[in-house]
Order: structure tokens, then sequence, then C-alpha cells
């Protein structure tokens, strides 16, 4: 097809997520990928693009890595699909003893058994691997002595998906305001990356334990940094901190690693930097490496536990892709490409390139502030306008013009490309997003 006939198509049909549609069918002129290799976009004319956020976040290994396409079309060839309800197959069951062979813990021989992460419940994406985690927690103290254990603790600008029970858990209010009627209560503390520090955080979240620990559910959290928040980073002594916490009032802690799962943060996950373990663990982006849509949830043996019994005592929750063969078959290959490629090693040598040019650019382009770098991932502000803010965007237009693919949140600007992207790659994509950001700051 023409592009103009896709862009029509597009614009008469197609209802985009996080869109203002009214503007984008009026003023867009969007890029039409056609194609993906690697840390690169190819639209529908053939131009070049390098991918600045791994298409929202997922592919860390690259787009089309030829193992995970491999490992695609030999699982399609035998078993694409069959529900997990009751019956198994093998890319499940390999795929989630693998996971809990590396799940943060794991090389712990000090660590009991209850509470090792070695249950893993499959969904389809992020959204729903919180779903479940949230589920999980409100059933097992429901049934386990505890009812009235039904609220949450969570942060300001956290960001934890797109269901309704992810949704009452979020803290950023643009995404749950208008929803607010539909919304469980929850208790929400100030983020641990807001000025007055982490400490500031840890005490509101101690003393709504220590004020409600039998309606305490449980804290979720997003590991060491926010994402969909504008790439709010802090200390990994806040997570420490807040797993003492709930260990204190005998309560769950909800490592949400969604986005950092999987080595974006320098660590294989993010709490590892704390040297915690969690009580569930969500996963998903990384998990199937931008191939297909899936989820995990892992829970400790504890949590586990707590459903074994009459049949009435079961989580009668799931889908009907939960465990598809296809996702799971993938995201053992993922797992084997991060072994067998160094994916972390990589990490750990191109983590200080991001930082240092971000920290570069805020020091020599005006109006730049907050410089901020974590693994993989370099952000940085243009003021403080809020997600609503379109400075952003004057810099997604000239990143366009330069190869780019740049998709800010706001007047955030950041970067969270392939965890192994080349050297060289990186430097194109470091020198693009300061070149883009000199011409806006010149007006």
């Amino acid at each position: 097809m023409k592009r103009a006939d896709i862009v029509g198509l597009d614009k008469a049909h197609v209802w985009h997520p996080y869109t203002a549609m009214e503007a984008y069918i009026a003023e867009t002129d969007p890029l039409v990928v056609a194609r993906s290799e690697g840390p690169y976009l190819h639209d529908v004319d053939g131009t070049r693009y390098l991918d600045a956020n791994g298409s929202w976040w997922v592919s860390t290994l690259g787009h089309r890595h030829p193992r995970l396409l491999r490992a695609l079309a030999e699982q399609a060839a035998t078993l694409p699909h069959v529900s997990l309800a009751g019956i198994t197959h093998e890319p499940a069951a390999l795929l989630a003893s693998e996971l809990a062979a590396i799940a943060p813990g794991s090389d712990r021989p000090d660590l009991p058994a209850s509470e090792r992460l070695a249950r893993v419940f499959y969904s389809d994406n992020g959204s729903t691997a919180v779903e479940v985690a949230i589920k999980m927690a409100a059933q097992y103290w429901a049934q386990n002595g505890h009812p009235r254990r039904t609220r949450f603790i969570t942060l300001s600008g956290a960001f934890h998906g797109e269901t309704m029970g992810a949704t009452s858990v979020g803290g950023v209010p643009l995404f749950r305001e208008v929803f607010g009627p539909l919304l469980f209560d929850v208790v929400h503390a100030p983020s641990p990356a807001e000025e007055g520090g982490w400490a500031r955080a840890f005490e509101q979240v101690q003393a709504a334990l220590r004020a409600h620990p039998d309606e305490i559910a449980g804290v979720i959290l997003e590991p060491v940094l926010q994402g969909a928040a504008g790439m709010l980073m802090y200390s990994p002594d806040f997570v420490r901190a807040v797993r003492e916490a709930t260990r204190e009032v005998d309560t769950f802690l909800i490592a949400d690693e969604v986005f950092t799962g999987l080595g974006r943060t320098g660590a294989r996950f993010a709490v590892d930097l704390a040297g915690v373990v969690p009580d569930m663990l969500c996963l998903a982006k990384a998990l199937s490496g931008g191939i297909l849509p899936f989820g995990a949830t892992l829970a400790t043996e504890r949590v586990f536990s707590g459903f074994l019994g009459p049949s009435n005592r079961a989580l009668y929750y799931g889908h009907s892709y939960c465990g598809n063969p296809l996702g799971a078959a993938i995201a053992r290959e993922v797992l084997a490409v991060y072994r067998d490629e160094d994916v972390m090693g990589q990490v750990a040598r191109k983590a200080p390139l991001v930082k240092a040019a971000f920290e570069r650019m805020a020091a020599t382009i005006p109006g730049l502030v907050r410089p901020r770098a974590v693994g993989m991932v370099g952000a940085l502000d243009l003021g403080g306008g809020g997600y609503l803010a379109r400075g952003g965007w004057r810099v997604y237009e000239a990143a366009r013009r330069r190869g780019l693919y740049l998709r800010p949140m706001g007047d955030t600007v950041y970067i969270a490309p392939a965890l192994n992207i080349s050297e060289e790659a990186l430097e194109e994509l470091l020198s693009g997003v300061e070149a883009s950001l000199r011409e806006v700051a010149s007006g």
C-alpha cells in the first residue's frame, strides 16, 4: 500500500493508545513503520530510524532477534496454543523452572524455602501480571485469617498498568482521576524520588503500616525506577527499608518489575540492587523480547501454600492465553540469549556512557534540568511542565528529522534502548538526542 492510503485508513479507523485523537487526526504526520531490525525501525519509504525506547521498553534485545524468531517458528510448528487450565506443556514447565532458578534470592542458600520465588502464574502482559499479584494478595489474606486486609500502599507517580486493579494502585493522576468512582481505596505515599528524599516517603509508608497493620494487604512499588512518572529514580535503600517494614507487620511486598526486570537498571532485577526478595514479582515487556505479549507473576512458596486445600481456596483467575506456548518458548530463548550474549555485561559497559552523556547535555545546553540515569535509561527535563507539556514533542520532531524515534513524556526526554545495542549505535543515539536538544534550545 502507498503511505497515504495507510495513513488514511489509520486516521479513519484506528484509535491509538495514549493519543489525543482530535489533534492526531488533524495535525499529525505519523511515522508509518514497515519493518524493523536490531535497534532500527524502517518506514514505508525506506527511511531508517533508531528506536530510542525499544517500542515502549519491550524490545530489550532489539527488533527481530534471529534466535527469538527461530524459537517462535519452531514452537508454532508443533503447538501454537493450548489452555493451561489443569493441563500443561513443555515450554510453560521449563520456563517456570528457569525463572525460579534466576529469581531474586535464588542464589541465597540461607533463604527459607517459604520465601523463595518458586511459583509462576502466567498472564498476558504487564497490567495483568500486576492484577494477578493484587488478587493473590487480597485472596491470601481473606482465606488465611485476615479478611480485613484489603488495602494496598502505593506511591505517588506509580504506574502499574491499565486494568482496574492496576489503575487503582497507580499514582499518576492523569491516568486514574476519571475512573475514581470505580477504583478501590489505597493509601498513597510520596514518591521516594520527590523532593525530601526517600526517607520522607518511607516515614509515611511505615506510619501507614503501623497505623493499619490489620488492613494492609501489601505495599506495591516499581523498584528504583518509576517509568511512566517520568523516569524518576530513587535509592535502593528505600526498597530495603520498605521490605523490613512489611516484615515488621507481616504483610506483602509486591515488586512491579514489568519495566525494570531483566536488566534495564543494570541488575537482573531492580530489587537485586537492594538485596531483597519480595513476596510477589511481576514481569512482562523484556520477558518476551518484543515478539509477543506475555506476562508472569512470581510468588513465594508461602503465598502459594495459602491457596492449597479445598477447591474453594483456589485462585480462580486466568486468561485464555495464560502460559501461551509461543510466548513461553520465546521467553525461554530470551533468557538463553541473555546468558549466551552476556547481556548484563553489555549493560555494565554501556551504562556509564548513557550517564555521562545526559550529565553533559544538562551541563552544556540551556534550560535542561535533572539529568539522571540508571542502567540503560537516561533522562532529563525541559523545565517542569508535566505529562501534558509539549516541549518534549519539539525534541521528538527534531530527533525524527535526524533519524531517531524518540517518544517523550511531556517535558521529560529519555532513552531506553535495546540492552544489546552496539556502542556505535548508542553513540549515534546519544549524539542525535544532544543535537536535537540543542536545536530546540536555540529556538
